[in-house]
């Protein structure tokens, strides 16, 4: 009889999908999330194009539906460490990451209020900072502090032990290791922003006011680094001149030889945002080529009349930033046929999606992964279904689409013997 459990590895919206439809079908799931919550890159964004909805919504109602269905248990701060076995039969170790905090944590804050260390904050990609002992993020699922543990001081220092009155830090917290026996598994470890700082002529992390696409994102979120407004890291200002570089690393054999495909609507949705903020603000796009395919060709028509947001075909070849944080670009005008040069007050690079399997790989004692880094789709045959943008580049409706097809490829990878 085949095992008939099934682990879901990522817990962003295409794990919880997969994770979901798997259960209310019948299955017992686990999911491991490297995160000390759920909801993965969904949780860091403002809102959904087209529609223009905040993505809290969906969370919710996924959360809801996990916490009422107990055939799912999942694990956060953890990773697969090991796969070994066939089809049916999977023998699975799973490393839990201390975060000195136990399941006493009320999510009260108070170690937070006296904790002495700052960090970046990776949640706002290091655009403001938090505490060692922190909240990942306001909607945090599960509502539960961590601590970092290579910032924290530990012992020596000790003042998030005299406040927590419910005995919830555990400052000798060390690894543990899980194993587990699953019939079946969905990889759905998401996607990463392609590190801007590999494309040197545009000086990413040199010129302050270049940003990327994910750290506008954050910005405009009302509890995000800048309390929602879009400004220029020097010096706090609002830009009067925006300017969008497409394909900021995708499209290029130097870097990411394919389209992510969500980078022209992300802009596009994001020109919004600005307009929004600043009325008569100017706005340029530099593109290659807008990709804004089906249902998404009227967002992309009705942002494309609005005369303060400037398209010029175009990619940029290299950016510079004054004294003064003010920025030029040097693009060649296709249309036009001459090379033009544009100032601005801020830069947003429009960075592809790289899964992080193109690093890691799969754990497990065959190939998996294509030359991109990948899951294949032929790997569900030997009862690994590639999920989401772990699959491919997608947004998040057909992440969700592609993770239902991923539970029911597991589903069937785990009858046998009766269901």
């Amino acid at each position: 009889m085949a095992n008939k459990t099934i682990l879901v590895v990522g817990g962003g919206i295409s794990g919880l999908s997969a994770a979901l439809e798997a259960a209310e079908a019948g299955r017992d799931v686990v999911i491991v999330e490297k995160n000390p919550y759920l909801g993965g890159r969904v949780t860091q964004l403002h809102q959904y194009f087209p529609k223009l909805c905040p993505p809290n919504c969906g969370l919710e109602i996924n959360f809801k539906r996990l916490r009422e269905n107990l055939s799912i248990k999942f694990y956060t701060s953890a990773e697969v460490e090991s796969i070994s076995g066939q089809k049916g039969n999977f023998d699975v170790k799973v490393k839990l990451n201390p975060t000195f905090i136990n399941a006493n944590c009320t999510a009260c804050g108070k170690c937070t209020e006296v904790c002495p260390v700052e960090i970046p904050n990776a949640f706002n990609y290091g655009l403001d900072k938090t505490k060692a002992a922190n909240l990942p993020h306001q909607f945090a699922f599960p509502l539960k502090f961590t601590i970092d543990t290579v910032a924290c001081q530990g012992a020596s220092c000790g003042k998030c032990l005299e406040v927590c009155e419910y005995k919830a830090i555990d400052l000798g917290m060390q690894p543990e290791t899980v194993s587990l026996n699953v019939g079946a598994i969905v990889w759905a470890t998401g996607w990463n922003p392609y590190d801007p700082s590999k494309i040197g002529y545009y000086g990413f992390g040199r010129n302050k006011n270049v940003i990327t696409n994910v750290m506008l994102e954050r910005m405009a979120v009302l509890a995000g680094p800048t309390g929602g407004k879009i400004v220029r890291p020097s010096d706090g200002k609002a830009p009067e001149t925006i300017a969008f570089v497409q394909c900021a690393g995708s499209r290029d054999e130097n870097h990411q030889p394919y389209c992510s495909q969500v980078c022209c609507m992300a802009t596009l949705k994001q020109t919004t945002y600005i307009r929004e903020q600043y009325p008569d603000a100017k706005i340029y796009v530099f593109y290659i080529d807008i990709r804004a395919m089906g249902k998404y060709e009227d967002f992309y028509a009705r942002v494309q009349k609005d005369e303060n947001v400037i398209f010029i075909k175009g990619k940029v070849g290299e950016i510079t930033e004054d004294a003064s944080g003010t920025l030029e670009l040097e693009v060649e005008d296709q249309y036009a046929g001459k090379v033009i040069k544009q100032q601005a007050d801020l830069v947003v690079l429009a960075t592809g999606m790289a899964p992080p399997t193109r690093d890691t790989g799969v754990p497990v004692g065959f190939d998996v992964t294509d030359k991109d880094g990948f899951v294949v789709t032929s790997a569900a045959e030997v009862g690994i279904s590639g999920a989401g943008c772990a699959k491919k580049p997608s947004e998040v409706s057909g992440s969700v689409r592609d993770a239902t097809a991923a539970a029911l490829q597991a589903i069937q990878g785990t009858v046998g013997g009766g269901n």
